[in-house]
């Protein structure tokens, strides 16, 4: 997951940025036929809201139309999206759920992720069972949309003017699926407070040690950083300091 935010360190104001998109805006316009509608404010269900202080984005509006689409709008409120030490796996003497739905479900909540890195963990295990869903799976998906109840109001914000350097996050379980032993990775890179690139996944491999899972997450969180630092010198902002 990325979101690239150039509001940090007045960036977006610089003359070489500004050059850059006035030439990219015209460019366009000569190849199709569009207009400048101004600063945004929705992108594919995305809300934008600029300021002088920096810029929100969100998806309020979408949280309740899945609520809505769900039948959740008016479930109870709870303040994590799963349990502690939660472990899923596919328990195939379980009730079995209509998989159609459980899909529908999985999907609307991975598009949530494109502002919410909040639920990315907890979508990611529950996206493994879309074939054949059992009642405890359902169930998972069903206490996220508890959780989204109580933050329909949460936000990314991008302060304006904010110290930017590039700084991340990372770690992992050590065979934590229970199906396959395979060890859950994540990470998330900051610059300032504002979140802009995020991740949660299985990997592919079966780690032997707990030392060999975090130096896997950790190789794949050095390259995820090298990419954002090629992107940033794209976009006239070097980084002085490593990340």
């Amino acid at each position: 997951m990325l979101i690239v935010c150039l509001y940090v360190d007045d960036l977006i104001y610089t003359r070489n940025n500004t050059a850059m998109f006035e030439s990219f805006k015209k460019s366009m316009m000569a190849e199709f036929e569009m207009s400048d509608l101004g600063m945004m404010h929705h992108f594919l269900g995305i809300e934008v809201m600029q300021s002088s202080t920096g810029i929100f984005i969100s998806q309020k509006k979408y949280v309740g139309e899945i609520l809505d689409k769900f039948q959740m709008k008016d479930c109870n409120l709870i303040n994590t999206p799963s349990e502690f030490g939660m472990k899923l796996n596919k328990d195939n003497g379980g009730k079995k759920v209509d998989d159609t739905l459980y899909k529908k479900i999985v999907g609307s909540l991975m598009y949530l992720t494109t502002t919410r890195p909040d639920i990315i963990h907890v979508v990611s295990v529950i996206s493994r069972y879309m074939e054949c869903p059992i009642e405890i799976h359902l169930l998972a998906a069903k206490r996220i949309f508890r959780y989204l109840q109580g933050t329909k109001e949460f936000r990314l914000f991008y302060k304006n003017g904010e110290k930017s350097d590039l700084f991340g996050f990372t770690d992992s379980d050590y065979a934590g699926d229970l199906d396959d032993r395979k060890n859950t990775s994540g990470y998330i890179f900051m610059m300032g407070t504002g979140v802009v690139s995020w991740s949660s996944k299985k990997k592919p491999i079966v780690t032997l040690s707990s030392t060999k899972a975090e130096f896997v997450v950790a190789t794949a969180c050095a390259c995820q950083a090298i990419w954002l630092k090629k992107i940033l010198k794209e976009l006239y902002f070097k980084e002085k300091v490593p990340t």
